[in-house]
């Protein structure tokens, strides 16, 4: 029996059919369905989705190191002896000498399982998950200036009648193709504006007629908005009657951008005059005007500030909370936005809660059936979890969930050498990943097509995620195992394993929080096949959803948006003299860390190794053909890496994909240096040298 369910890869989340099938190397088949977010597209990961479900390598039993190999275990011993290993660290170093890391492509059940495991089974402060390297700055941007974090607050299909969309940082061509069918309507009027350094396939979109490519130096995105914003205060083209209606701080912004005119931007970020001033009357006199961001202007040291000033630019212009118009931010992973909404970060708990604030810690203890002073405080951030890892009075021992950290965390070389050093590494995935390689216990999930639970997709629209098929025998899901340790561990609370209990609870914990969930419920998302149910958050009982936020009033107890002045931290590249910038991103063919794309035949063969893209004029000064192997190294790294030459690069920047592992894992170059804000890393400029390879 065939059924509805949604892709396994990115926030797109696109509809699909899975129908059980006889052929074991693909145990369903999979259909694209008309859905709102892909209309029946699907791209090359969503169709060839189904292979992982029977990839060679699949793991169905759990595996134990023993005499430094990881040879197969019962499930009894497996269990038994993580919860005693966990029992002793606990006893020895206190409750945050455990850790957990967990990942964006959790289903919601998962997700808010797996951070009340940490905070009531092993009583650890110490959770985060692979969400603070992809949208953390986009988060703390949202929150501090509309008061809620939801990335995209209006359905996509509002795109389809855009007149203009700058679209700032996003490939969305290689990341999520069906997405843009949602900017035809821009691409046709001419209005599509696309603000990256590499002329990647979707800047190529404005080429003939369809709108504009701006190709700033990497890093230089906040100057570029700041310039924006001040050419459109300059020609008096803000939306002043908004600006006093809707917003507080606009004398403060209007100061921070005074000294930013055309002429300085050109000077720092390589973007001409005449198309500043283009594109900041195109976004002003568009019939229906939209901003949005993605990784490449967030994953820096300033990644907060400079969404903010993205942000700022939408509200100087007075685009949200306006029916037709906007400012969102595209997440990344399948589950990126419910991820982050249910208790994986190290200082929420569900709902979007704050764990500091003793109502919130209140409410959900109430749910938990605890006292609020069991619950741990905040923790650390992602990548100051990493670096505990190991080291006196840190981190022992870390369960990880649905990541890959030693391939897509920063300066990933230090990552393995944390992992080495810790007494316990528990893993639970589906293949043995690189970091599932290095565990002390790996346990076999299941996956997507096995399991039945919700996803929220970018637009903040809560899904069903259905079951086609039974997962192979030895295999259990994360709900079992989760509540297996936490009675192994004599935890409080009660431990549901039905995804439907589960998620009935995250309603119930998320009630009256900002991701107010407890409207739904399975059965509620059930009936969308029926009766067109949307259900965007916030959901409260007896709600029929909010598909677009700040209709009415944002949401800070003013009911106004803030406008935050902010400025470059540092104009200063401190490049030595041969140097290039290291930016990294996606492509077309892969996803994360590859541990489940570089598993897939057909997308292996079209993208099998790392390609390093780099200008012709700055190969050929480096002695360097297309196609022939190159080294890429700073000090803390060496990335070995084939060229790909294309007049599509800046002539001061390299690029590569961060699929890769082993010596083409582009994170063993990049730095371990966070937004002071969000703790996201800077993942998009990296000094680099690059050289012919042997």
């Amino acid at each position: 029996m065939s059924a509805p369910s949604h892709c396994p890869y990115c926030a797109l989340q696109c509809a699909m059919t899975l129908t059980p099938s006889a052929d074991a190397a693909n145990p369903v088949t999979v259909a694209g369905r008309m859905f709102p977010t892909n209309r029946g597209g699907l791209c090359k990961k969503g169709w060839t989705s189904a292979e992982l479900l029977a990839t060679p390598g699949r793991l169905t039993t759990p595996l134990i190191r023993r005499d430094g190999e990881l040879r197969p275990a019962e499930w009894e011993e497996a269990l038994t002896l993580i919860a005693a290993r966990l029992a002793a660290i606990r006893s020895e170093d206190g409750p945050d000498a455990v850790a957990v890391f967990g990942g964006g492509g959790l289903t919601n059940e998962k997700a808010y399982l797996l951070g009340k495991f940490a905070r009531l089974a092993l009583a650890t402060s110490r959770i985060d998950y692979n969400g603070r390297f992809c949208m953390a700055s986009a988060a703390a941007a949202g929150k501090r200036a509309f008061g809620v974090d939801r990335g995209m607050p209006f359905p996509v299909t509002d795109l389809d009648d855009a007149d203009t969309i700058l679209l700032l940082g996003s490939n969305v061509a290689a990341t999520m193709p069906p997405f843009i069918g949602h900017l035809a309507g821009a691409r046709a009027a001419g209005g599509l504006v696309v603000v990256d350094p590499r002329r990647s396939q979707t800047a190529q979109l404005t080429a003939d007629g369809g709108g504009l490519h701006l190709a700033p130096a990497p890093g230089t995105d906040l100057v570029v908005l700041l310039g924006l914003t001040h050419l459109v205060l300059a020609e008096g083209l803000a939306d002043l009657d908004y600006l006093q209606a809707r917003t507080s701080g606009f004398d403060a912004l209007r100061r921070s951008v005074s000294g930013w005119w055309p002429e300085r931007v050109q000077e720092h970020t390589g973007v001409p005059v005449a198309q500043l001033r283009e594109v900041a009357r195109r976004l002003a006199r568009g019939r229906d005007t939209y901003i949005l961001t993605g990784r490449g202007v967030e994953q820096h040291v300033d990644g907060t500030d400079t969404a903010t000033a993205a942000i700022n630019l939408a509200l100087v212009l007075g685009l949200p909370g306006r029916a037709g118009s906007g400012y969102g931010t595209l997440t990344g992973q399948g589950n990126g936005q419910g991820g982050r909404e249910h208790g994986q970060k190290c200082d929420q708990l569900p709902g979007y809660r704050s764990i500091a604030d003793p109502a919130d810690r209140a409410a959900v203890a109430a749910v938990w059936g605890v006292d609020p002073g069991v619950l741990p405080g905040a923790g650390v951030p992602a990548v100051e979890l990493l670096g505990m890892l190991g080291r006196p009075g840190g981190v022992r021992a870390l369960l990880v969930h649905g990541s890959n950290v030693v391939v897509s965390g920063p300066d990933a070389g230090a990552v393995r050498a944390g992992l080495d050093a810790l007494d316990l590494l528990v893993v639970c995935d589906f293949v043995l990943s690189e970091t599932a390689e290095l565990a002390d216990v790996v346990l076999p999930v299941t996956q997507w097509a096995e399991e039945e639970g919700t996803m929220t997709n970018l637009e903040g629209r809560v899904l069903r995620r259905r079951r086609a098929l039974d997962p192979p025998p030895g295999v259990r899901s994360e709900l079992d195992i989760l509540a297996d340790l936490a009675r192994r561990l004599e935890a409080p609370s009660e431990w549901p394993t039905s995804p439907a209990e589960v998620f009935d609870e995250l309603a119930r914990a998320s009630a009256g929080g900002a991701a107010d969930y407890s409207g739904l419920s399975h059965a509620v998302l059930d009936a969308q096949l029926a009766n067109d149910v949307a259900a965007h958050w916030p959901y409260p009982a007896g709600s029929d959803g909010t598909p677009r936020l700040f209709l009415d009033r944002f949401g800070h107890p003013d009911g106004r948006a803030r406008l935050v002045a902010v400025r470059p931290r540092d104009l200063a590249t401190g490049r030595e003299p041969g140097e290039l910038t290291l930016i990294t991103g996606r492509l077309l063919e892969h996803y994360q860390s590859g541990a489940q794309t570089r598993r897939v035949p057909e997308l292996v063969t079209a993208q099998p190794l790392a390609r390093a893209e780099l200008h012709p004029a700055t190969a050929a000064r480096l002695g360097i053909g297309d196609g022939e192997p190159v080294r890429i190294r700073n000090s803390r790294g060496s990335v070995e890496a084939t060229a790909r030459l294309t007049a599509g690069m800046r002539i001061d920047t390299v690029f590569l994909p961060f699929h890769f592992a082993g010596r083409q894992c582009a994170n063993l170059l990049t730095e371990a240096a966070v937004d002071p804000i969000s703790a996201m890393p800077e993942f998009k400029r990296t000094l680099v040298t690059v050289e012919a390879g042997a």
